[in-house]
């Protein structure tokens, strides 16, 4: 373990072996059987590298919904969803679970941005009526796949429990990839915060235990973006099929709005996210930023990865639009760039935005017929 990570109460669980950066499980002894705990709903994972930010006053969600993607003027305590800031040209600057309790909204946040997040956050506030705080070192997050009567902190009286909404597009979103067979149809991923001393009681308690590798493994499988990994410098939100959970395409305007709309009814996503499935059979999973071949030509590189349960080695990645969707690829990957053979499942399909439909005018000088 780092010695700046800090520890936790599951480290004297039988197998546990920590995550070098950031103290909790990465597994305890088999991350295919924990992926399974997980996915029947009995088990439960330290989240690890989660930052938490609040924003408290009665003009907390009106002004975040001036500020972000999602519709939040509205949302009901205990109600949650998904939200990002975009910078003026529509690229991703954050993302945040969204959870309101009545007096305080909690964005739960990669632990890396939660400084800057909050930072950011609060040199907008102006003369509005909220205070923002970063609340990481008061909570940890555990997560699970059902209802685990876990003790949720409740200051306000509502247990903290944030429900994903990556299950199903979100009133006001839109979805890119096909929903008929889409993995997370049955996506019932929810993140629970807890003090210290409740999280020392579940850690003593006799319910399962997943790592970090299994929770991954299940997002990969589920093409869930997070910010951490599938983000980068040029990143918009309809490259990572996003708008499915984050956006709301209808609501008022927000920084990066024109960009977000301007692609969806007009134009294409210059990326698109795939799902890769690996080629096992040199024991090398890829990692972050690995390049992705089309024969000799880079088209791409990994964002995730994680060795599934049922799928085997899997991989997220971003590749340009132009991509044929049935190309076969190889990944290098590794530090010694070991070639590993890959087909791509579509996520984001090359056709994705230009859904307004306008006719194009054809170019000057084209020969008529």
């Amino acid at each position: 373990m780092s010695s700046s990570a800090p520890a936790t109460p599951f480290a004297a669980r039988p197998g546990f072996v920590a995550d070098d950066s950031t103290g909790v499980a990465a597994h305890y002894g088999n991350p295919l059987v924990e992926q399974r705990a997980l996915l029947s709903g009995s088990a439960v994972v330290q989240v690890p590298s989660r930052g938490l930010v609040t924003v408290s006053g009665p003009d907390r969600l009106s002004w975040l919904d001036s500020l972000t993607s999602q519709s939040l003027k509205g949302l009901a305590p205990g109600s949650s969803t998904e939200t990002l800031l975009l910078d003026p040209s529509g690229r991703v600057e954050h993302a945040a679970g969204v959870l309101d309790d009545g007096e305080t909204t909690w964005l739960l946040v990669d632990a890396a941005e939660a400084e800057s997040f909050a930072a950011w956050l609060d040199r907008m506030r102006f003369m509005l009526r909220v205070e923002v705080a970063d609340r990481s070192a008061d909570f940890a997050v555990l997560g699970s796949f059902a209802d685990l009567a876990l003790p949720a902190a409740s200051p306000a009286g509502i247990p903290l429990v944030w429900i994903d909404p990556w299950h199903e597009v979100a009133v006001g979103g839109v979805g890119y990839a096909a929903e008929a067979g889409h993995p997370a149809a049955d996506w019932s991923y929810r993140e629970t915060l807890v003090t210290a001393e409740s999280l020392a009681d579940v850690a003593a308690s006799d319910v399962p235990v997943a790592g970090a590798l299994a929770l991954e493994a299940l997002r990969v499988a589920a093409w869930r973006p997070r910010l951490a990994t599938e983000v980068d410098e040029r990143s918009i939100p309809h490259e990572l099929d996003w708008l499915r959970s984050a956006v709301h395409l209808a609501k008022g305007c927000y920084r990066g709005q024109e960009t977000v709309a301007k692609v969806h009814n007009l134009g294409h996503p210059p990326r698109r996210l795939v799902m890769l499935h690996l080629d096992g059979s040199d024991n090398v999973l890829p990692g972050h930023g690995d390049v992705v071949r089309e024969g000799d030509r880079e088209v791409g590189s990994i964002t995730s990865s994680g060795t599934h349960y049922e799928l085997g080695p899997i991989a997220l990645a971003l590749v340009k639009r132009s991509l044929d969707v049935t190309a076969p690829l190889t990944v290098l990957a590794g530090d010694d760039d070991t070639v590993v053979a890959a087909s791509q499942q579509t996520i984001v399909p090359p056709d994705a935005g230009a859904a307004a439909g306008v006719p194009r005018l054809p170019r000057l000088g084209a020969v008529r017929r």
